[in-house]
């Protein structure tokens, strides 16, 4: 069981790790080459701006910003695909396209883009789904979001003129919905029983284990005729 968790684990982070190296691959091309990657964001309420539903969260518009989601993305999205096999693609999937359907038709007019709004709603997913599901898995993960990127709940309201806060919402209200939507998909982990939870006939004597099942034996008599006990 260990080393299936072990495994599961490693090719979760492998996953998230080249999802982010492809994204600074990109960051890095358009540097060398004199590309602009700007149209590939999502620009609200406008046609041109449709394709960034599916391209914005692949774009950043500074070094500064790829870095910035780089470790969220590692740490929250291992978690998410580590502790959730059943139901981490649809949540990706809907996280993703449903976050950049809600800027497209609700955010101000500008370009929007970078992978910020995944990154909350992964944490709002983790967080939400360990709350609904209370196993211990899911309740580590959610202790282990929270404790690191707790600081996300500010940040889906507006602070910074160049922030897109809009993203961070709609990323956020999408994980809420997944963790209420595939909050029974995922089995539980089987439950650790312990010695003090058995039943008294299951449980065995410390000392003497199970010798207490045992028949007796007969006495036996000696050749004088007397009972030894």
């Amino acid at each position: 069981m260990a080393n299936t968790d072990s495994r599961r684990l490693k090719l979760a982070f492998l996953y998230v790790f080249i999802f982010t190296i492809f994204i600074w691959w990109l960051k890095l091309a358009e540097a060398l080459f004199g590309w602009d990657f700007l149209s590939l964001g999502i620009y609200p309420l406008e046609l041109r701006g449709l394709p960034g539903i599916l391209t914005a969260p692949l774009v950043h518009g500074s070094w500064g910003h790829v870095f910035a989601n780089t470790l969220p993305l590692l740490m929250l999205g291992t978690a998410l695909l580590y502790g959730y096999p059943k139901s981490r693609w649809w949540t990706i999937l809907i996280i993703w396209i449903g976050s950049g359907i809600g800027v497209w038709l609700t955010a101000r007019v500008s370009y929007h883009l970078g992978a910020s709004g995944l990154t909350h709603g992964f944490m709002f997913f983790i967080f939400l789904s360990g709350i609904l599901r209370r196993d211990r898995r899911s309740m580590a993960l959610a202790m282990f979001a929270f404790f690191l990127y707790g600081g996300m709940v500010m940040t889906i309201f507006p602070r910074e003129i160049n922030i897109s806060f809009e993203s961070h919402l709609w990323g956020a209200i999408m994980g809420v919905v997944c963790a209420v939507a595939f909050r029974r998909r995922d089995p539980k982990p089987p439950r650790k029983v312990y010695s003090w939870e058995l039943e008294p006939e299951d449980a065995e004597d410390p000392l003497i284990g199970d010798l207490w099942k045992k028949e007796p034996e007969p006495p036996r008599k000696s050749s004088s005729g007397d009972t030894l006990h």
